[in-house]
């Protein structure tokens, strides 16, 4: 008998949805025939185009999936994507138009298991005053001055703690995770690691599997279980422990200079709710995405061995200046004398596209390029992936090549096609932490280490941007000298390295000869090349036990 009700409350519920949906859209259709929309398909009904937008961004090349759609119909197009008709634009003009609009034609739009999952009153949700306010409140904590006095010293150490435990085979996303977790918290909270901040972090990853899944505790055992684990994220950091507690430090003189001190002294003050929301949310924009971009990095960089022969020499030089000086930590001025580093983060933030775009919401009738029409109510998608891989403002844009950043005289129009944190008042608020906290991780990593890809892995879009197998490496100490009676050979690794770097040096070689300040390493690498990749005879006895 139970499982009759049960079967039958679970087909009045999906019938039920399914009419409304269906009244919902026939409604939204008549609206929408009153103005003239970009061309495009609705595709399916109510499943729409979803599926094979899912379907691309689920291996390593989702590019087809727009531009197949861009060559019928224009770089701003209509579709039909979970669960409504969508304006999908990838036009570098549509995209700067919504994002400098932000609260005045659009707002922002998420799906109900983010809104959920986040608050309300997380800066993601925020809007009108209170998010201005927010906003430029964290803008004012994640600034230059305050990372090159307060925190850079935090960054160096947390990451530096990290890497002294890394030997054999790592999983590179999960190590990664680790470190950004931590700094995040510290950041915030001024936790240093403990195990308050481990068991934090496992509830944490719960609630970040959830995002991505049907926002209904029946039918969602992941969703159940992310709302579980939100609960406990909001017990462990609200009423019961951190916030009230440092309510009372404050209240007896204690301060600390550190987010949640910041959202404490604020003149109109937050219940511990909203200080949750807002924290929780931060813990998102500073863990999961910077995590990704460090792996991401180290991908692209063994996958191209002449940048990085070329980012190893930089950092080598660095780490030279400070053993002569007899200065450990990295300063402020080491970071800025980085100038292939940053070429490298920029462009596996745009190869990478962490952030493959933002949804938004009409608030009234927009018109935009092309004499076409965004009806109110209807939401858009700005696709900072289409733009950043389009060979129109990004020359040979599919291949990563971070040699095309030193090309100062070309880079006005590359810049503004460049757009990895965004744009507008929702600008992510700390685009410069996050690209100090991969910078010095890359000095380190390349400065200690050596490494090898344990096996192959795949690069994929959906739910999110990762890697599909976490990308396992095998790393060995630079100054390690461990002797062992068999010398372990890596030869797939090796070989694709080799192929790597010979097509690379071919491929690139036309242009370093017109202009060898972009590409100075081609002329005198063989030798280094072939010390670090022909046979790569490593002393593996370490890695292999």
């Amino acid at each position: 008998m139970a499982f009759f009700f049960f079967f039958f409350f679970f087909f009045f519920l999906l019938f039920s949805s399914l009419f409304v949906s269906s009244l919902f859209l026939f409604f939204r259709s008549v609206t929408f025939r009153r103005v003239r929309l970009p061309p495009g398909t609705l595709g399916l009904p109510l499943i729409g185009e979803t599926l094979q937008l899912i379907s691309a961004y689920k291996t390593e090349n989702p590019e087809p999936f727009i531009d197949e759609r861009v060559r019928r119909f224009g770089p701003v197009f209509t579709t039909h994507l979970f669960g409504e008709p969508t304006i999908f634009s990838a036009d570098l003009e549509t995209n700067r138009f919504i994002l400098q609009n932000e609260e005045k034609l659009f707002e922002c739009s998420y799906p109900g298991s983010i809104s959920n999952l986040l608050g309300n009153h997380s800066l993601l949700l925020m809007k009108g005053s209170l998010h201005k306010r927010m906003h430029s409140l964290t803008m004012s904590f994640a600034n230059s001055s305050i990372i090159r006095d307060r925190l850079l010293v935090d960054v160096d150490r947390l990451i530096r703690l990290n890497l002294q435990s890394w030997t054999g085979r790592i999983f590179l996303l999960e190590e990664a995770k680790k470190i950004t977790f931590e700094l995040a918290v510290k950041q915030l909270m001024s936790f240093d690691r403990c195990e308050w901040t481990q068991n934090l972090m496992k509830e944490y990853l719960l609630v970040i599997e959830g995002f991505f899944t049907v926002p209904l505790p029946l039918f969602s055992t992941t969703y159940r279980g992310a709302i579980q684990a939100r609960r406990k994220v909001a017990e462990q950091l609200g009423l019961g422990t951190v916030v009230r507690q440092r309510r009372k430090e404050r209240e007896g003189g204690v301060k600390k200079k550190d987010m949640l001190g910041a959202l404490l002294a604020g003149e109109n003050s937050l219940s511990d709710e909203q200080i949750v929301d807002f924290l929780l949310a931060l813990l998102v924009a500073g863990y999961e995405t910077t995590s990704t971009t460090m792996t991401l990095a180290v991908k692209f960089l063994t996958e191209t061995p002449l940048a990085l022969a070329q980012l190893q020499e930089e950092q080598e030089k660095i780490k030279g200046r400070k053993k002569e000086s007899e200065q450990h930590l990295l300063q402020w001025n080491d970071y800025k004398s980085m100038p292939f580093t940053q070429c490298v983060v920029n462009e596996t933030l745009r190869v990478g596209n962490i952030i493959s775009g933002v949804f938004r919401r009409a608030v009234t009738d927009v018109n935009i390029k092309g004499g076409y029409t965004i009806p109110k109510g209807c939401r858009v998608f700005a696709s900072f992936r289409a733009v950043h891989m389009n060979h129109h403002h990004f020359d040979d844009a599919r291949s990563f090549n971070p040699w095309r950043w030193q090309q100062q005289n070309s880079l006005g129009s590359t810049t503004n096609a460049f757009t990895p944190f965004g744009g507008g008042p929702r600008l992510c608020p700390g685009y410069e932490l996050a690209r100090v906290e991969l910078s010095v991780f890359l000095h380190h990593l390349v400065t200690q280490f050596r490494w090898v890809p344990a096996e192959d892995d795949k690069l994929v879009f959906f739910p999110t941007t990762r890697t599909q197998k976490r990308y396992p490496i095998y790393v060995t100490r630079k100054d390690e000298t461990t002797q062992c009676k068999d010398t372990q050979t890596v030869q797939p690794a090796n070989e694709s390295l080799l192929s790597a770097a010979t097509s690379q040096e071919h491929q690139f070689s036309s242009q370093s000869k017109s202009n060898t300040a972009f590409y100075p390493h081609i002329f005198w690498s063989d030798d280094l090349l072939a010390s670090k990749f022909r046979g790569f005879e490593l002393n593996m006895c370490s890695m292999w036990g």
